[in-house]
């Protein structure tokens, strides 16, 4: 009985993060609810001291990955919120992007740009400033709806070969199952069936499009913070290949070195500003993953993951990635990766990046299957549901060479 009851309120919270357009509930919330309750239920369940100290000690496990976790997106998303409301990001998009160009090479130069920005930025992040590159173009509403759809797969991608870029590759990083060194080799797969999928778009794509200039003035302390951004991104890569240095301890001094800078260069009031740019973090993504992780944690707790395993381990690991990428569409990849982590199946190096790549670019395949994909579906109005599906066929042949490249390039580096 007990068990049918924390089952069902992991089924409620991930209902809720499918039906979150239709019930306007916000998934952070609800997530992070069913993953307190959870938790209280089984403590309020344990029967004797004992039995509540083991649950205890199990909890305490699940909460130190979350917060080595949490530390690390908020450190790198206190950077992109303090560049993107400074306008550095957009200054950024100004000076890559030609004032009049054709809509064939601007499919290309997107896709290029989305899957750049995404291994530095989160998702979020990434899709929004690409998104709003779209804005300063005069676009057909046919050749905005594709562009769209190729930012989402993009930004998907670009993710998977950095774990500033993707939420699953940190996860399957900080689980120890793979090292920086060799998450770079993903790049490869991902440029490959990014600029395979802008191709097979801009083939019927026609005409020229151009954009007017917007001018912002930069100060000088902007562009130093930019520099340690980047330069903190370059050391905690660097760092952890040389001394295996956690990445989450190089970005917290990252960000200790951007106060400490804006400290020095700013009077007492203008720092505030500064640290005002903190809570435009976006704490909803982090309560989320919050949210997931307990109830996550809650279903290895009762043994509920050793079923899944059973199915995952009964086939080839390299089928099961593949159609673990797939399920990842239609559940969000967090939880997906997640759970399969917390089922600790026993792979190899190839088949862990295999895995990486799966769940972080499968999600493309339905626009529901991504926070890229929702976000997207907010903001252009072309793009539902429905009119995404026409171009799963493409998505489906691009994800499945990117997979079959990851691979290949993997078995023959590693194994």
């Amino acid at each position: 009985m007990l068990y049918a009851l924390l089952i069902s309120l992991a089924v409620l919270a991930l209902l809720s993060i499918v039906f979150e357009e239709v019930t306007h509930l916000n998934k952070a919330k609800t997530t992070l609810f069913f993953g307190c309750i959870s938790w209280i239920i089984l403590f309020m369940a344990a029967g004797d001291p004992s039995h509540e100290k083991i649950i205890e000690n199990e909890l305490n496990e699940n909460l130190l990955e979350i917060a080595t976790l949490w530390l690390f997106l908020m450190s790198t998303m206190t950077f992109v919120a303090y560049l993107n409301a400074k306008g550095m990001i957009q200054i950024l998009v100004q000076k890559l992007f030609p004032q009049r160009v054709s809509v064939r090479m601007l499919m290309l130069q997107v896709a290029l740009f989305s899957l750049l920005l995404s291994a530095i930025c989160d998702n979020v992040t990434a899709t929004l400033v690409s998104l709003g590159l779209l804005t300063t173009f005069k676009l057909e509403a046919h050749i905005r709806r594709r562009m769209a759809v190729l930012i989402i797969f993009a930004v998907n991608s670009g993710g998977v070969a950095l774990i500033t870029g993707d939420v699953t590759t940190l996860m399957i990083f900080l689980g120890g199952h793979v090292h920086m060194s060799e998450l770079l080799m993903l790049f490869v797969p991902a440029a490959f069936s990014v600029m395979l999928l802008a191709i097979l778009f801009s083939l019927k794509a026609e005409g020229e499009v151009s954009t007017e200039t917007i001018t912002k003035s930069v100060r000088t302390i902007d562009v130093v913070i930019a520099v340690i951004f980047f330069s903190t991104i370059m050391l905690t890569m660097a760092l952890n290949i040389l001394f295996g240095i956690p990445p989450v301890l190089t970005f917290l001094t990252g960000l200790s070195v951007m106060f400490l800078v804006g400290h020095t260069s700013r009077s007492d009031k203008e720092e505030l500003q500064i640290l005002e740019y903190i809570r435009q973090v976006e704490y909803d993504t982090l309560l989320f993953f919050l949210g997931i992780l307990l109830l996550v944690g809650m279903l290895k707790e009762i043994g509920t993951l050793d079923l899944p395993t059973e199915v995952y381990t009964q086939f080839d690991p390299n089928i099961s990635n593949f159609v673990a990428g797939i399920g990842s569409a239609i559940l969000d990849n967090v939880p997906l990766t997640a759970a399969l982590l917390k089922a600790e199946p026993a792979l190899n190096t190839p088949e862990w990046l295999g895995l990486t790549y799966a769940v972080g670019v499968g999600g493309s395949l339905l626009v529901i299957g991504s926070a890229a994909g929702i976000i997207a579906m907010s903001k252009v109005k072309e793009l539902t549901f429905v009119s995404y599906l026409k171009y799963v066929p493409a998505l489906s042949l691009c994800y499945s060479l990117g997979y079959g490249l990851t691979l290949l390039l993997a078995y023959q580096l590693y194994n």
